[in-house]
């Protein structure tokens, strides 16, 4: 059985979409279709259903598509026995500025003492940013902050979202207009921050905005301005405002891995292990309860 056309049908099990699957894949959706039948034709079986809303695999899809990931693992395992693969493995990875400072350090540490000839392309924007480059195929791992619900968004966990200020910083001492150092529009810290003030009628202005973290962090560790962050993103000379101080509560984040599918090798799942054991092994980050079901 051809592994091309089993990869093929994984990638479009897994995206739920022809279109999405040829971006991963790197091939037009008409190539990534025609395989498809190829398959279908070989196993003499449809394999997925397609309406002009979705594309959902059949009974019979259902049942290859188990064994179709063990193939492709057994012939991943297999190109690396033979060495068939171009040593030092790549891997593109993007994140957050902040969560790359706050988990790269240990991650690359560890990672490098198992595969000292790894090679990582790394890439840091916003998550939204970041999301889409993967689904069109150009990053391999994504750590990112959830922005809507995606089907290739694996649910790490939960981090709280806090008011930061200077840490000599008196919110009475702003009149009745609180200045904001906040992300451009389409980051959810922004989201969360105007939308709970909204919902007190508290004046604020957004005076200061950057896609950098450094960009906000100045004018906040100057006193000028207030931000939203996650605790583990703090900057120093800055604290967390307390419940006290008459900031509404602004909920929590979530955090989620995207992992390019259809492809898997020692060296790729070993690096999305060791990501997600240090994600979710750091205080401010929730654990998802695995009695709860959570929608991709």
């Amino acid at each position: 059985m051809d592994t091309g056309l089993l990869r093929a049908f994984v990638t479009v099990a897994e995206c739920q979409g022809f279109s999405a699957a040829g971006k991963v894949l790197h091939r037009t959706q008409s190539a990534v279709s025609l395989q498809i039948k190829r398959l279908e034709d070989q196993m003499g079986k449809a394999l997925f259903e397609r309406t002009s809303r979705s594309v959902l695999l059949t009974r019979h899809g259902e049942r290859l598509l188990p064994y179709a990931r063990h193939m492709l693992v057994l012939e991943d395992e297999a190109r690396e026995a033979l060495g068939d693969r171009q040593r030092g493995e790549l891997i593109r990875f993007a994140t957050s500025e902040e969560q790359a400072s706050a988990y790269l350090p240990e991650l690359l540490e560890r990672y490098a003492r198992r595969f000292p000839d790894a090679r990582l392309d790394l890439n840091c924007d916003m998550s939204t940013a970041l999301v889409g480059q993967f689904q069109e195929g150009l990053l391999d791992v994504v750590l990112s902050v959830r922005h809507t619900p995606t089907q290739s968004g694996q649910l790490l966990g939960w981090e709280p979202m806090v008011w930061v200020v200077a840490e000599d910083c008196r919110l009475d001492g702003w009149d009745d207009v609180l200045p904001l150092a906040l992300n451009p529009e389409g980051c959810i810290f922004r989201a969360h921050a105007l939308s709970a003030l909204g919902k007190e009628e508290r004046r604020w202005e957004v005076r200061y905005a950057s896609q950098s973290p450094t960009g906000i962090n100045l004018p906040v560790q100057a006193g000028l301005a207030m931000t939203v962050k996650t605790p583990r993103s703090v900057p120093a000379g800055c604290r967390i405002v307390g419940e006290d101080e008459g900031l509404p509560p602004l909920g929590q984040v979530e955090i989620e891995l995207h992992r390019r599918p259809g492809h898997t090798s020692e060296a790729l799942d070993a690096f999305c292990e060791e990501l997600e054991r240090i994600v979710t092994c750091n205080d401010d980050v929730a654990a998802p309860d695995p009695s709860v079901l959570i929608p991709d």
